[in-house]
């Protein structure tokens, strides 16, 4: 694999093995069992994992190393993220996130401006309820790590926003969280965090380390996302770790005069693109993988679309009449395509990978797909130790994949 000169210009194909290579679906899959060595280079390639807690078929922090390294530990993850020496440590990066703990100084400016930026709940418990949010935080520094059902007892609870009806003493919890006053020490089984003052979670090295410049913290993260995306226009080295517009861009700028960045042209790309200076150029990607729709691959969906053709919506919260492909939908990565999507859920209690649907993409062969993706699907449900594959029950992939399913041990 070479290194990329830096061209004036780049074919859609390229900038698509840049971005494949850049993300780690280059590299190859580990011999034996994943270990840590692994993880750590994975997370070196992508830089953080999105959290969700939707469990429909796995938690979405665990599905971008195994769309990268194939059946791994998921203990493997849960040891880096909640046990010492901890290598992880949850935050707000894109989104809820997992995140090296060498990167918890450059994310203090966020920390810093809780009072102004947090969520609105969190904001107003923050003015109206000080005494409430101070209490709170010497409860966690006397008892933790504790969860908020520990200490909310009968704290009022709103009804007025369903599925997020926190009660006082969660939204002060939010907010020392965003803050950086408290962090999470672990989850617990039902996927609630256990919350730490940060000097029994963290380690002492990071926590002795200079609060950097807020300019000096955007250039690293801007820096972070560009290695981690390969080629990019501004709006996504911004988007990766949701930086403020004049900050990213000023950053931006500010690594081109360095060096790390590049600008160039990408075929069919209305705004100009930058490229990394580590970025690599493999001659073909062999992937064969399904990717979560969590996965830094895809965060982005324009840029999905003008990567890959490929027009990428997750419809969790679609009305069930109104959904298009299904309600946890896997893209199925093929070389350096998207071939295919897949409904998938992991029915626990029978063992079963269930395949609500199946989907070809336009241009793609089912022929060669339906194989592929009926050995992807095997492996999955192997990794998530489930014993069969449920042939899929709708779709216009469900033909093909079927007839290969049935000519195979594990379906039922």
């Amino acid at each position: 694999m070479r290194a990329v000169a830096v061209p004036e210009s780049l074919s859609l194909a390229q900038a698509r093995r840049i971005t494949l290579a850049a993300q780690g679906f280059a590299d190859p899959m580990p011999g034996g069992v994943p270990d840590l060595r692994h993880l750590r280079r994975v997370l070196g390639r992508i830089g953080l994992l999105q959290m969700d807690s939707v469990n429909v078929l796995q938690r979405a922090h665990y599905l971008p190393l195994y769309s990268r390294l194939g059946p791994y530990p998921p203990a493997l993850l849960d040891r880096a993220a909640y046990q010492r020496p901890r290598e992880l440590f949850e935050y707000w990066g894109h989104e809820a996130s997992l995140i090296p703990v060498t990167l918890q100084p450059a994310l203090r400016f966020r920390m810093a401006a809780a009072r102004v930026e947090s969520w609105g709940g969190m904001r107003r418990i923050a003015a109206e309820q000080p005494d409430l949010v101070r209490w709170v935080l010497d409860e966690v520094r006397a008892n933790g790590p504790l969860t908020a059902a520990d200490i909310e007892h009968d704290t009022p609870r709103s009804k007025d926003n369903w599925g997020w009806n926190w009660s006082a003493v969660k939204k002060a919890l939010e907010f020392l969280f965003w803050a950086g006053e408290v962090t999470a020490a672990s989850r617990n089984t039902a996927f609630a965090r256990l919350y730490d003052v940060p000097e029994r979670v963290l380690p002492k090295a990071v926590l002795d380390t200079p609060t950097p410049a807020p300019a000096d913290a955007y250039r690293e993260l801007v820096a972070v996302a560009a290695r981690a995306l390969g080629v990019a226009a501004e709006p996504e080295l911004r988007d990766y770790f949701r930086l403020p517009v004049d900050a990213a861009r000023t950053a931006v700028a500010e690594l081109v005069d360095a060096g790390v960045l590049a600008p160039v042209q990408v075929a069919g790309w209305r705004r100009p693109a930058y490229l990394h200076a580590q970025a690599r150029l493999p001659r073909w990607i062999r992937a064969n993988t399904l990717v979560s729709p969590f996965d830094p691959l895809i965060w982005e969906r324009a840029r999905t679309e003008r990567l890959f053709g490929f027009n990428y919506r997750i419809e969790i919260y679609v009305p069930a009449p109104q959904r298009v492909h299904g309600y946890y939908v896997l893209p199925f990565l093929q070389g350096d395509r998207f071939t295919a999507r897949v409904d998938l859920k992991a029915d626990r209690k029978t063992g079963v990978l269930r395949v609500p649907a199946a989907w070809i993409e336009p241009g793609a062969d089912a022929a060669d797909t339906a194989p592929a993706l009926a050995d992807e699907l095997r492996r999955l449900a192997g990794w998530l130790g489930l014993a069969d594959v449920t042939p899929p029950a709708a779709g216009d992939l469900r033909g093909p994949l079927t007839a290969v399913l049935a000519g195979t041990a594990g379906v039922r």
